[in-house]
């Protein structure tokens, strides 16, 4: 398995009044491991080996944009809040013409014994040409830095 690691820092404010992570709040934490496993960052070292994109592509001014199509989210236990950075582990399900399954398992911080699985999660990623508002195809050089980060997709077991 090729999965890219993002550790993701929770915020006091993703609770709700249980204690855990609120639900729409995992929403916010996955955009976050999604933006930083696909945009370039300013210090290449400090780069997810996925990132692909930038200001000159996507973003002000850019040719193209990427919207979400579809989002999926299966809760497996609460995620507490704990200064260490979650775990989520992300990898594409798959490829298609202009879109890309990207896939996730939230889990408990690196190192932590045992690790705990909190949440799987897929959303749909779609390239559309801002001009027209239409899907436009994946470019190769993206698809050629994805390729080896398919694996198979998400299998929920909640459906």
């Amino acid at each position: 398995m090729t999965r890219v690691h993002i550790p993701i820092h929770r915020r006091w404010g993703d609770l709700d009044a249980l204690g855990h992570v609120n639900n729409t709040s995992m929403l916010k934490l996955l955009e976050e491991a999604r933006l930083r496993a696909f945009w370039k960052s300013e210090d290449p070292s400090d780069q997810a080996p996925t990132a692909v994109f930038d200001g000159d592509v996507l973003g002000e001014g850019g040719s193209l944009a990427t919207l979400i199509a579809r989002q999926e989210i299966e809760y497996l236990a609460p995620v507490p809040y704990e200064h260490k950075p979650l775990d989520v582990q992300l990898w594409l399900g798959r490829l298609g013409g202009s879109s890309a399954e990207v896939c996730y398992e939230v889990y408990s911080p690196a190192g932590s014994e045992p690790q705990v699985l909190y949440a799987r999660a897929a959303a749909v990623v779609v390239m559309v040409d801002v001009a027209s508002g239409r899907p436009t195809r994946l470019p190769d050089e993206v698809r050629a830095v994805w390729a080896p980060y398919v694996e198979e997709p998400i299998a929920f077991s909640r459906r």
